[in-house]
């Protein structure tokens, strides 16, 4: 198992004159799962966009260390698995041919046994070939899980990750998280207490509003 860490560094971010957070201070190590909690607005869809370079702090830094190796920033896509309500499917493209486009765009060979797996898993197997344009809200968030799984990241960064699902797919989510809490670093940013009660540790980002 890789030992992964990400340590946040005096981490700042601003949208303008309103400050979002200031200077946090934090690690993530592997076999944990994290909780990042606040209301709606306090800023968990921003600092985990910055967690996973997706947008940048206005100060501070992140860094990501495998087996204490220090990952180059164009490289983090092959060891994180995002899930959130932001992120883009490919509405025209059936489920398996968005599974097969990303793996390309990673470099990785399309793993089809292991696919049908977590399609499978997932309750979305049968529908694979169909365009997910056609894909309820749900659907289409399990489908997002599969895409954060499927290369088997040592980081899984989960975004709001029970919203649009029933039951069931919430239920599939937590096994998921029971089942990989041990080897993988897990972060969870919500503010439902069910997603949160999965949570080891839990960074309040609420305790940095004050410049």
């Amino acid at each position: 198992m890789t030992n992964y860490s990400i340590e946040v560094q005096n981490l700042v971010k601003f949208f303008g004159r309103r400050l979002i957070f200031n200077d946090i201070n934090y690690s993530f190590n592997s076999s944990t799962v994290y909780g990042i909690s606040g209301p709606n607005g306090s800023g968990k869809s921003t600092f985990v966009k910055i967690l996973s370079c997706i947008i940048s702090p206005t100060k501070g830094k992140v860094v990501h260390k495998a087996d204490n190796k220090i990952i180059e920033e164009e490289k983090l896509h092959n060891h994180i698995g995002f899930v959130s309500p932001y992120l883009f499917l490919y509405d025209e493209f059936t489920a398996e041919e968005n599974l097969i486009h990303f793996s390309k765009i990673r470099g990785k060979i399309f793993e089809q046994e292991y696919s049908n797996f977590l399609l499978n898993e997932f309750n979305l197997l049968e529908r694979k070939n169909d365009q997910i344009k056609g894909y309820s809200s749900g659907m289409k968030q399990r489908l997002k899980f599969v895409f954060a799984l499927l290369h088997n990241p040592e980081v899984l960064i989960f975004d709001e990750p029970t919203s649009n699902l029933d039951n069931n797919g919430k239920e599939k989510v937590y096994e998921f998280i029971n089942k990989l809490k041990k080897e993988k670093l897990i972060i969870i940013a919500s503010n439902e207490d069910t997603d949160l009660s999965y949570c080891e540790k839990i960074l309040e980002l609420e305790k940095y509003k004050n410049k």
